[in-house]
């Protein structure tokens, strides 16, 4: 077990002549930890420096539950997570709330030498990550420490998506075409699932049905409890339901990825929203309600959005934005956040998605939708300037 200490004296770390120590600090959320994954792949090949994994257990009230922001430990059952000791990495890639915590904790033991890579929206500490790598979705201040790329580091691993097809053939093989995949989330402020997003659910499942398919609707742990219950109930047989809070029910999310022809997903669900563009299937997004509260807080949203914007150029409007700004976030006056509607919205002018609902049949791409090399070599020139010891 690894108890909290005190930095070390003299800080075990590489030099900057040798190749860097990176360590990958990762907990069990799947689409963050293929964000990593993406970019110590890319530094593997690219620049031919390894990294090493270090698998994080969290204890079971924060699982669910967020720690305070923070270098602490004390949300992790240390006794079942990876080994944190010196010699310490040059450089940490993490990603979410609680390995991000364990990786503020790993630079202080460092003496501060450690630098950190965080992919995602930061909970705090902003000044203490090196580098913070945000999707459209994500809204940080214009600090000097952020980059902003358009679409998620996400992809389907190919062999996970054949294992997928093959598991799920008998089941998914055989089924009344087109094979609707109905992907259902859960709340996430300032969102709800109403009976108005009930009602659109049923309508859109309804005319898989008439047109002689079959749905498959599969839940998140975030589902409300009984919610996919409620959409099939009362309509006729040929809906197939995957509850996640139902024991022995099988995971069908690769198998569909491999054999649906359309997917419905709901608007809070990012990481599946990008996962079935990237692989080019038909995508259709259905919007979820808020309420006139919500509404309020979707202005609130776009209003951030715009301040937060990238700077673009130099002229004296846009300086002085950066510096209302970056003001504004550290009072508290305007926080990071996350805007959906925005991502949603980028998908469905660059032909990705439509909407749900709508007639006709959503697009196919015929490339690849966003040009994830471009990003990737914004990425690793950034990292670059941070072994360099140029900072961010």
């Amino acid at each position: 077990m690894i108890l909290p200490a005190q930095p070390s004296r003299e800080p075990q770390v590489t030099g900057p002549q040798t190749v860097p120590r990176i360590w990958r600090v990762l907990g069990d959320k799947r689409g963050d930890n293929g964000q990593v994954e993406m970019i110590a792949g890319a530094l593997a090949r690219q620049r031919g420096w390894p990294s090493e994994l270090r698998h994080l257990e969290m204890r079971p009230e924060y699982v669910k539950g967020k720690p305070r922001a923070g270098p602490t430990l004390y949300h992790l059952d240390l006794a079942e997570s990876d080994a944190l000791s010196p010699p310490w990495p040059d450089l940490i890639l993490t990603s979410g709330h609680r390995p991000c915590n364990a990786a503020l904790w790993i630079k202080r033991q460092s003496g501060g030498r450690s630098r950190i890579v965080l992919v995602g929206k930061p909970s705090g500490w902003m000044s203490h990550l090196d580098l913070v790598v945000a999707s459209s979705e994500t809204l940080l201040a214009p600090f000097d420490n952020v980059l902003q790329i358009d679409m998620p580091l996400m992809q389907v691993d190919p062999d996970r998506l054949a294992a997928g097809k093959a598991a799920w053939q008998d089941a998914f093989g055989v089924v009344p075409r087109p094979l609707v995949a109905v992907l259902i989330g859960g709340p996430t402020v300032p969102f709800v699932f109403d009976a108005e997003v009930l009602r659109r659910l049923r309508a859109r499942i309804r005319r898989v049905l008439e047109a002689g398919g079959t749905p498959c609707l599969v839940g998140s742990r975030r589902t409300p409890p009984g919610f996919l219950q409620q959409i099939v109930a009362g309509m006729p047989e040929g809906p197939q339901v995957f509850d996640w809070a139902q024991s022995g029910v099988g995971d069908p999310y690769a198998g569909l990825l491999a054999h649906a022809d359309r997917f419905v997903v709901t608007g809070d669900s990012i990481s599946m929203q990008v996962e079935v563009a990237r692989l080019g299937k038909p995508l259709e997004i259905l919007p979820l309600s808020t309420g006139w509260l919500g509404r309020l807080d979707d202005l609130r949203r776009r209003i951030t959005a715009r301040m937060f914007e990238p700077p673009r150029d130099a002229k004296l409007m846009t300086r002085l934005r950066v510096v209302a700004a970056r003001g504004l976030c550290r009072l508290g006056l305007m926080p990071q956040t996350r805007h959906f509607p925005r991502f949603h919205r980028m998908l469905v002018a660059r032909g990705l998605a439509r909407w749900a609902g709508e007639d006709g049949s959503a697009p196919v791409p015929t490339a690849a939708p966003i040009d994830s090399e471009a990003d990737m070599a914004r990425i690793l020139a950034r990292i670059d300037r941070l072994m360099a010891g140029q900072g961010s």
